[in-house]
């Protein structure tokens, strides 16, 4: 039996009240070596649901998470890479402030970090650089 584990989660977001695509969240699960056939990505307007499994670690990583606020499924990407899953989640409310936190609850949770790489401050992001998310074309979305 394999065993299951929290993978770590990092995040980052951008708002906008005027440009949608200035308006998401930038998320990467930890998974390595999960295969995307032996992963399953439930991505709702209020939070995720992922599972996957790999052979060569064996082991099986599971995750709930409920979004601080809803976002647009439809608008949403993924992008699935040898060690991670990678998600931009496009906001649904358009709004020039950033989301206090990434989850509904308030509480700290040990998997989830700040991704550092990919932070700009609030009152930078408009001379923040633009993010290539061109690994993201070709994944489709949900």
């Amino acid at each position: 039996m394999a065993a299951t584990a929290t993978p770590e989660v990092l995040w980052a977001q951008r708002s906008s009240s005027t440009d949608a695509e200035k308006n998401f969240v930038y998320l990467t699960i930890t998974v390595p070596d999960v295969p995307k056939s032996s992963m399953k990505l439930d991505l709702k307007s209020t939070g995720l649901t992922f599972t996957g499994h790999s052979d060569s670690l064996k082991k099986t990583y599971h995750l709930e998470l409920e979004f601080y606020a809803e976002i647009d499924v439809e608008a949403s990407k993924t992008n699935h890479t040898g060690k991670n899953v990678e998600l931009k989640l496009q906001k649904k409310e358009l709004s020039e402030a950033y989301w206090p936190r990434l989850l509904k609850e308030a509480k700290k949770v040990h998997f989830l970090r700040t991704d550092f790489d990919k932070w700009v401050d609030e009152d930078e992001q408009n001379e923040a650089a633009e993010e290539d998310f061109s690994q993201f074309g070709g994944m489709g979305k949900f």
